[in-house]
């Protein structure tokens, strides 16, 4: 079988991919896997380090506000799914079935294999549809979703599956108990785990690094890792100093966590964004979570995601405009003094997580290949 997986742009885009040539090549090793995206894309970073090899296209996402560059975006949305290097990826690699996870990263790829009749599946973590999925979602073979309520924003003539959100075979590999051996934590010691992801989130790092300050190296039992995003690192790791918690060693500040299974794993307590994958990775390994939901995605798309959990008991919604009053410390605190609170969040936000998903996208791939041999 040979696959070529496109989307990325963001890490929240380019882990579905990776997830799914996992997924791929354990069913099938001698199945060939290559990825197409963008080379400022997170991908560019991600995909080499998984032994994958990248090809490059040209797309770039458009502004939520009026700008001038939104006048290239879509110029380069017209004409990439038919550049020369966009058609020479698919006929050089002949792909017997091509594959997106959203973002304007998988654009040009899928839009031409379309074009050329090749088998195409879309997948959309998220409950809102991204652009790109809006596009393409009556002309790809089908369109994979997590949320149920993302036919209801779907047009009726959309081939549609609902599947879950896969996930890397890492997560949930290791106990909590293992984890924690790996990483040198004791048990008597609680871990708390921040991220805004993998571009950043200024006004989430700030709060974070607050909480760090005020509560986490007060407490000779907490370990506290936040990471910062590589585009505002530097500010971060201005204001980690600042605050003197460079000489806390029990505070860590980094830019991406590449181990994200590992930490997670040794976790009891995860803050972060509310992008459906890393919900999907939070409920796989019952982690109870406070959720800061990115105000600046579509369709207030992780509000809804955060809001599901949150109105179900399996994690708490704080929202970004409030994180100013310190209310992520408040409610870390809060949550962090009732151990039974923790665990029935633990528990609730379990009941997220979906067992058969794997099954279901090879299922599904087998069935979309045979449909063209047909």
């Amino acid at each position: 079988m040979r696959v070529l997986l496109t989307g990325g742009g963001t890490a929240g885009h380019i882990n579905p991919a990776l997830a799914i040539a996992e997924i791929i090549r354990r069913e099938d090793p001698a199945a060939v896997i290559e990825f197409a995206g963008i080379r400022t894309g997170k991908e560019a970073d991600l995909v080499p380090r998984e032994g994958y090899r990248l090809h490059f296209v040209e797309s770039m996402g458009f502004k939520r506000s009026l700008s001038p560059s939104n006048i290239k975006a879509l110029w380069m949305a017209l004409t990439s799914p038919y550049a020369k290097e966009t058609v020479r990826i698919i006929k050089d690699f002949s792909p017997d079935i091509v594959i997106g996870t959203g973002g304007y990263a998988c654009w040009p790829i899928m839009a031409a294999a379309v074009r050329m009749g090749i088998p195409t599946a879309l997948h959309e973590s998220n409950a809102s549809p991204g652009l790109a999925v809006r596009r393409l979602q009556r002309s790809v073979g089908r369109v994979w979703i997590n949320f149920d309520r993302t036919r209801e924003s779907l047009h009726p003539k959309a081939r549609v599956l609902r599947v879950g959100n896969p996930l890397r075979q890492d997560f949930g590999r290791l106990s909590r108990e293992d984890a924690r051996r790996k990483l040198g934590i004791g048990e008597e010691e609680i871990f708390v785990l921040s991220f805004g992801g993998s571009l950043g989130a200024e006004d989430l790092n700030r709060a974070a690094l607050r909480m760090m300050r005020d509560f986490s190296a007060k407490h000779t039992r907490i370990r506290h890792l936040h990471a910062a995003g590589k585009r505002d690192f530097h500010d971060a790791q201005a204001i980690f100093s600042a605050y003197g918690l460079d000489r806390v060693s029990r505070c860590r500040l980094v830019d991406y966590i590449y181990d994200m299974p590992l930490q997670m794993a040794a976790a009891d307590l995860v803050i972060s964004r509310a992008g459906a994958m890393t919900l999907s990775e939070l409920a796989g390994m019952h982690k109870p979570c406070i959720l800061v939901p990115s105000p600046y995605v579509t369709a207030n798309h992780q509000y809804v995601n955060a809001k599901t959990l949150a109105d179900a008991g399996a994690a708490v919604l704080v929202e970004e405009a409030t994180l100013a009053e310190d209310r992520l410390t408040q409610e870390a605190e809060r949550l962090l003094s009732s151990s039974s609170s923790m665990q029935s969040m633990g528990e609730s936000i379990g009941r997220f997580a979906d067992v058969d998903t794997a099954a279901l996208i090879l299922a599904d791939i087998r069935e979309l290949i045979a449909q063209k041999d047909r």
